[in-house]
């Protein structure tokens, strides 16, 4: 499809043959020179330099037809599509000139396409033919033409001419301006369309393209796009020479769909070529454009190659559908200097500091940044099989051979980064291949690409994300694994120690901090490994948030690997301030910023404590603005590294080198309502929810709870801590009071010894702020922050049998409680359920009755119909966001299943059975959910809610909980209520 578009796109730049270019002695322009520019506007009487291109071309002055003053060009005698008026082109080659024109056809003549168009010969190639700027032109008023254009190869032969895609039109041209620019690297590039013509906008094939005042987004006129053959077929812009390689520029253009189209997605790309060779990156990845509304795309780009052909493009992710676009603007972003007054990362740490890295990220201060603080990189996306081998047997090493090269200058470690992969890699790899098959072009591919960076690449991920902790194996059913099982690890990785003995080989995987994960990738490396297979170590990605997963879980995961005695590397950090995948800010609050930069320097505190394990630790990207996560798994303003935008220093930075220069923590915990004794055991209402982190600290670290009541505030630390010492004390201060609580108690307090160290309770006066600080003679663990009091975790139980799931409320569900929807989140009546939940085996049973006389499945958003949500954390983690096997699980009234979860559910959309029955009245939902992740037993406390979605119409007009009031149980498992299962 690529090499199709790459010769569209060329067709479309020139509508002449390769001919002789046409000589002309004349003068250029009647006024201004090289600096002030050029003007044509023929009121001299003369052609003023422009004369015929073609056999037969007539090109006269004539006051028959002007768009100022009393005289204009006229072309007639055309018998082909590129004759018309031509002139040597006033242009300097380095510099950039922008081109207008008015152009009007001949009384009589039919409408068509009217261009400017520059012939110029490179030294040494062949004749290009570039167009300037393009606009459809009638004989019923003037059209101005307008573009931009620069050439920076030495060149001879440089013509500007007119041409129209009608072969024998006439037409007539008047006051052409040749503006030179000072920089036009450094112009701004802006569209706005209210000049009535398409602003040097182009089609990218078929597209028709048109000043329109049928829709604007500011002032009276946008583009009209339609006529598209493709979703990449729309308007483009070219943009070669007024971006310079290596500088930032800031892109902005607004769109809107065409008429008669209810829903579509638009995205901002751009196309660079060398030589021959197209290529394509995103801008701004498509989003969704709601019917009636203007949406703005935006995005940051920075030209990282030398390139012959370079344009700005809009195009949709499917479908050929109209739509508008006005207000483009296009700037260059003036970077700050770095910062060289503050300590370089590699500096302070005992370990590699890495970075991910693409080729811009070594240009301009990019490049000074990735220079000073880093001393290990890993290409982010070079090395990974479509840009290495993106055809059999057609190797492209173009952009790896080059940041190679750059790391070996800069002495700087280099990993490898990934051999093989279930994404990112080409269909023919997979394509009508058999086991023997697919292992030998992987041995070709692996051995191909560790030869070539033989004593160069120090590490290879040589398999990555093979782990589905989620399979009763623990294995990733990729198309590698369903072809070839284990072998193609095995093979990769013999072939690899093969080709070269020296280079360390990891297997690579992401949520390896989370216990299931941790333990799938653990069995298969000692299985491996027993086998003999060369695995030299793992890689832990920890793409992390601010909240979760704790630092005790990173921690947890390095000492487990430990004991296999492999060689461990922090991969890919990154800190996302979001905890799910739906929330955006449109400015990043500085708390939250705060928050981070205490979250890396929990994190830097456990990796160098454990540092006799982790041989590097790698931040995917080196500055916020080259991070994934302002794309994925939406389009946000994401900030989850250690320098910004604008490569300065965040807290995040300063969590790792000097955490005392960070501003304290605003952290806020909720006590919900409850009466628990104070005795040093842990009562069952503690165990509704999860403990909140207390950070390490030498030894020692702890989890904290409160509960609030009248008789004042309860508090819990769990305290992990070794060894018992004189010093040990754990100190509640609330409201500035101090209350202290020894391994022996205190003052309506108690202590209890535990496995791992012991626990205190008390009982205090109420109050806001609250500081917890667990003391040991190696040092003091501290949480600060304001407690607000809620109503107490609503609790439930599920009685141990299966019913038969049909729909009709038989005998088995008369031995569970209860509960009923009564928490209003939308509206205060409609339609409620009664609800009772069993169990059996793995698999929860829910029944709702629901009371809802009259029911509606007309919106096209399950949400918004008469349906029952059921909500499952089988873990009861209890966080601000989901976990791969939560689940949100919706049934509506006709018995339609839908399921969300975290991203896309994929973990958990097939643990759902459900049968939904309409009885007077209302209907009734019965469900199974599986539940693979966890061992089902009495005791065990599943994070449990349900929620009744009440339409009229197509509108969702009420919606009611069983215990969540924020509305946000869709993104949010925190304040469900809790099922404890029965005997």
């Amino acid at each position: 499809m690529r090499t199709l578009r790459a010769l569209v796109a060329a067709a479309l730049l020139c509508l002449v043959p390769v001919l002789p270019a046409h000589a002309d002695d004349g003068s250029g322009g009647s006024t201004g020179g090289s600096t002030t520019g050029f003007t044509y506007d023929f009121e001299d009487g003369t052609t003023q330099g422009w004369g015929p291109r073609g056999d037969g071309v007539s090109v006269t002055v004539t006051a028959d037809a002007a768009h100022g003053g009393t005289s204009g060009l006229l072309t007639t005698g055309r018998t082909a599509t590129w004759h018309g008026a031509s002139i040597a082109a006033p242009f300097v080659r380095g510099t950039g000139y922008t081109v207008t024109a008015y152009a009007r056809l001949v009384t009589g003549q039919p409408a068509g396409t009217l261009a400017l168009t520059v012939q110029r010969t490179p030294a040494g190639g062949e004749t290009t033919y570039e167009r300037v700027a393009a606009a459809t032109v009638t004989d019923g008023a003037w059209v101005r033409l307008s573009g931009s254009y620069q050439f920076t190869a030495e060149s001879t032969d440089v013509l500007l001419y007119a041409e129209s895609s009608d072969a024998t039109t006439e037409f007539s041209l008047d006051d052409i301006v040749i503006t030179p620019l000072g920089d036009p690297t450094r112009e701004p590039v802006t569209s706005d369309f209210e000049d009535g013509t398409a602003q040097g906008w182009a089609p990218r094939a078929a597209a028709v393209l048109e000043s329109s005042a049928d829709a604007a987004h500011a002032g009276g006129r946008a583009l009209a796009v339609s006529g598209r053959s493709a979703s990449w077929d729309g308007p483009a812009l070219n943009v070669l020479g007024r971006m310079a390689k290596g500088d930032k520029y800031a892109l902005s253009v607004w769109v809107r769909l065409g008429p008669d189209t209810p829903s579509g997605r638009l995205g901002l790309s751009v196309e660079r070529r060398s030589g021959d060779t197209p290529s394509y990156e995103r801008i701004a990845s498509p989003k969704d454009v709601p019917a009636g509304e203007w949406v703005q795309l935006s995005g940051t780009y920075t030209l990282a190659y030398d390139v012959d052909f370079l344009s700005l493009y809009v195009e949709s992710d499917s479908g050929t559908f109209p739509f508008y676009l006005d207000d483009f603007s296009m700037t260059y972003v003036q970077p700050k200097p770095i910062q060289t007054d503050i300590p370089a990362l590699k500096d302070e740490v005992p370990f590699v500091m890495g970075s991910a890295i693409s080729r811009p990220d070594t240009l301009g201060v990019h490049g000074e940044l990735l220079a000073r603080h880093f001393n290990g990189v890993t290409p982010g996306n070079a090395l990974k099989w479509d840009a290495t081998e993106p055809s059999e047997g057609e190797f492209d090493f173009t952009d790896g051979d080059y940041l190679v090269d750059f790391a070996t200058r800069h002495g700087m470690t280099i990993r490898g980064h990934t051999l093989a992969w279930h994404s990112q890699t080409p269909d023919w790899v997979f394509a009508g291949a058999d086991k023997e098959t697919l292992l030998k072009r992987l041995e070709t591919h692996v051995r191909t690409l560790v030869s070539r960076y033989k004593g160069k690449i120090a590490v290879w991920d040589v398999v990555n994300e093979v782990v589905d902790e989620n399979q009763p194996d623990g294995l990733r059913r990729s198309p590698w694994y369903e072809i070839a099982g284990l072998d193609f690890i095995r093979t990769a990785f013999r072939v690899a120690h093969e080709a070269d003995p020296d280079a360390k080989l990891f297997i690579n995987d992401y949520n390896t901090e989370f216990p299931r994960k941790r333990e799938a990738l653990y069995a298969l490396v000692k299985r491996l490994k027993g086998e003999g297979v060369p695995i030299d170590g793992v890689g832990h990605q920890l793409h992390l948030n601010i909240e979760q997963p704790p630092a005790s879980a990173v921690e947890a995961t390095i000492e487990r690997f430990a004991s296999l005695g492999v060689e461990q590397q922090v991969t890919e950090l990154d800190v996302s301030i979001y905890t799910d995948f739906v929330s955006s800010y449109d400015a990043i609050p500085p708390e939250l910023l705060v928050e981070q930069g205490h979250r890396y320097k929990e994190l830097f505190d456990v990796f160098r404590r454990q540092a006799a394990e982790l041989s590097s630790v790698t931040v995917w990207g080196e500055s916020d603005d080259v991070s994934w996560l302002q794309s994925w798994p939406i389009t946000r303003l994401n900030a989850p590294l250690l320098f910004d935008d604008e490569l300065q220093a965040k807290p995040a930075y300063w969590g790792v080198v000097d955490p005392s220069r960070l501003a304290p923590p605003v952290r806020r915990l909720e006590a919900p309502a409850g009466t628990p004794r104070v005795d040093g055991g842990r009562d069952l209402q503690w165990d509704l929810l999860p403990d909140a982190p207390i950070a390490r600290v030498g030894d020692v670290s702890a989890g904290f709870q409160a509960r609030s009541s009248a008789k004042g505030l309860y508090l819990l630390a769990e305290v992990t801590d070794p060894t018992a010492g004189r010093e040990d004390r754990v100190t509640f201060t609330v409201d500035g009071t101090r209350h202290v609580v020894t391994r022996h108690g205190g003052h309506k307090a108690a202590a209890r010894r535990t496995r791992t160290g012991y626990r205190v309770e008390a009982l205090v006066p109420a109050g806001k702020d609250v500081t917890v600080t667990v003391h040991d003679t190696t040092g003091e663990a501290t949480w600060t922050g304001e407690i607000t009091p809620v109503a107490a975790v609503k609790l439930t139980s599920a009685a141990r049998r299966a019913p038969v799931l049909d729909g009709v409320v038989d005998r088995a569900w008369s031995a569970a409680p209860e509960i009923r929807t009564a928490t209003w989140l939308q509206g205060t009546s409609g339609a409620t359920a009664k609800v009772r939940s069993l169990w059996s085996g793995s698999t929860l049973y829910v029944l709702a009755q629901v009371a809802d006389p009259v029911l509606s499945e007309e919106s096209p958003n399950a949400w918004e119909q008469d349906s029952v949500e059921i909500f499952v954390d089988p873990d009861n983690g209890k966080t601000k966001g989901y976990g791969d096997d939560d689940g949100q699980y919706r049934v509506g009234f006709t018995g339609r299943i839908t399921v969300g979860g975290t991203f896309d559910a994929a973990g958990v959309k097939d643990n759902v059975r459900a049968v939904a029955k309409q009885v007077p009245g209302g209907y009734v939902v019965e469900a199974a959910i599986d539940l693979p992740t966890v061992t089902l037993r009495p005791g065990t406390l599943l994070g449990f809610d349900v929620q009744v979605n009440d339409a009229t119409g197509a509108a969702r007009t009420s919606a009611v909980t069983w215990n969540d009031v924020t509305d946000r149980a869709y993104l949010d498992t925190s304040h469900w209520g809790v099922l404890r299962l029965a005997r």
